[in-house]
C-alpha cells in the first residue's frame, strides 16, 4: 500500500529539466459545482498556479487535475489559459512574472481611468485586460458550460475585471463564482459595487500585494475575504486580531530571515494552506462530519460601501 500511495504522489508531480518541480492535488471528475468550497479553492488556486507554466507544462499539469483542453491565449504579454472539460469552463488570467517588462509595468502604473461600466479602474491592470478580451470575448461567445474564473497577483486582478466585463456583456454565459488569491486592489468604490459577483478573495497573512494600491487614493478590496493567518490556517479574524497575527508572522519571518511581506504572496503558500484544510476536511468527513459551506471561511467585513447602481448577481453555493 505504502509504494502504490508513493507511485501515485509521483504520478502528480510535474516538471521540466531546470525547473522547480510541482504537485497537482485537485483531479476532479464531476462538475465543480460539487465540489466542496474548499475543494473549488484548492482547485482554483491550483489553475492559477498551472497559468505561470509554458503550454506543453499546462497541458499536463492540467490533464491531471481533470481538464483535457487547453488553450493559451496571448497579446503582448497578457496571457490567460482557458481550462475545460465535458462539465465546466475556468478562465485563468497568468499573474506577475519578475522577468516580463508588461507584468511590471501594469503593477506600478497606478494611475486610475475610466472604467469600461462606471467608476474608475487601475490603468494598468484594465490595458492588460484590454489586450485580452477580445480573443476572451470570442472563445466564449460559444461557450455553454458553467464558467470560473480565477487568477493569483496580477492574473487576480485581471480576472475580477474579466469577470464583470462577462457579466455586463452580451456573452450568454454568465460566471458562476471568482477565486482569487493575493490579489491587488483593483478599481474605486463605484466600479466596486457596479457588479457583485460572488468572489472568494484569499489574502495570506501579511501578503504585501493585497495591500495596494493603497486605499488612501481610492481603491478598494472587492468580494469575500478568506484570510490564512501566520500558520496558515483560515481563520476569520476581526481587524485588531488580525493586526496582531500579521505582526507576529512579520516577527516569525525575522526570525527566520525572511521578508514575511513578499514571501506570504507566493502561490505555492497559498496552495499549501489549502491543501492542508482540504486534507482535514476529508478527514472530518470519513468520521461522519459535513464539509463546511463558504461563509463559514469567509468574512464579512468589507472596504467598500453600497451605492444605487450596483447590479448585484445572485449565485447558488
Amino acid at each position: 500500500m505504502a509504494d502504490d500511495a508513493l507511485n501515485s504522489f509521483a504520478d502528480r508531480i510535474v516538471s521540466d529539466p531546470g525547473e522547480v518541480a510541482f504537485v497537482v492535488h485537485s483531479s476532479v471528475d464531476r462538475p465543480i459545482r460539487e465540489l466542496s468550497f474548499l475543494q473549488r479553492a484548492l482547485l482554483f488556486a491550483e489553475l492559477s498556479m498551472i497559468s505561470y507554466n509554458d503550454k506543453d507544462e499546462a497541458e499536463r499539469a492540467a490533464n491531471l487535475a481533470g481538464f483535457d483542453d487547453v488553450t493559451f491565449y496571448d497579446r503582448d504579454g497578457s496571457q490567460a489559459y482557458r481550462f475545460r472539460n465535458q462539465h465546466d469552463c475556468v478562465i485563468a488570467c497568468r499573474g506577475t512574472e519578475p522577468n516580463e517588462w508588461n507584468d511590471i509595468q501594469a503593477d506600478a502604473n497606478a494611475a486610475v481611468v475610466v472604467a469600461e461600466t462606471v467608476g474608475r479602474v487601475h490603468r494598468g491592470f484594465k490595458r492588460e485586460v484590454d489586450d485580452l478580451w477580445p480573443m476572451l470575448e470570442t472563445a466564449l461567445m460559444s461557450n455553454e458550460q458553467p464558467l470560473w474564473f480565477c487568477g493569483h497577483s496580477l492574473g487576480g486582478a485581471m480576472a475580477t475585471i474579466c469577470s464583470g466585463r462577462c457579466f455586463l456583456s452580451h456573452i450568454d454565459s454568465n460566471p458562476e463564482q471568482l477565486f482569487t488569491y493575493g490579489s491587488p486592489r483593483v478599481g474605486d468604490n463605484r466600479y466596486v459595487n457596479y457588479v457583485k459577483l460572488q468572489h472568494f478573495r484569499f489574502v495570506n497573512n501579511n501578503d504585501a500585494v493585497t495591500r495596494v494600491p493603497p486605499f488612501l487614493l481610492g481603491y478598494r478590496h472587492c468580494g469575500n475575504e478568506v484570510y490564512l493567518d501566520r500558520n496558515g490556517k483560515i481563520r476569520k479574524l476581526g481587524r485588531l486580531m488580525k493586526r496582531r497575527d500579521r505582526w507576529r508572522g512579520f516577527l516569525s519571518g525575522l526570525w527566520n530571515w525572511k521578508i514575511d511581506h513578499f514571501s506570504d504572496h507566493s502561490i505555492h503558500r497559498y496552495i499549501k494552506a489549502i491543501e492542508s484544510a482540504v486534507e482535514a476536511e476529508k478527514a472530518d468527513l470519513a468520521a461522519g462530519g459535513v464539509a463546511k459551506t463558504s461563509e463559514y471561511f469567509a468574512g464579512t467585513e468589507r472596504e467598500w460601501t453600497e451605492e444605487p447602481d450596483s447590479k448585484t448577481m445572485s449565485l447558488q453555493e
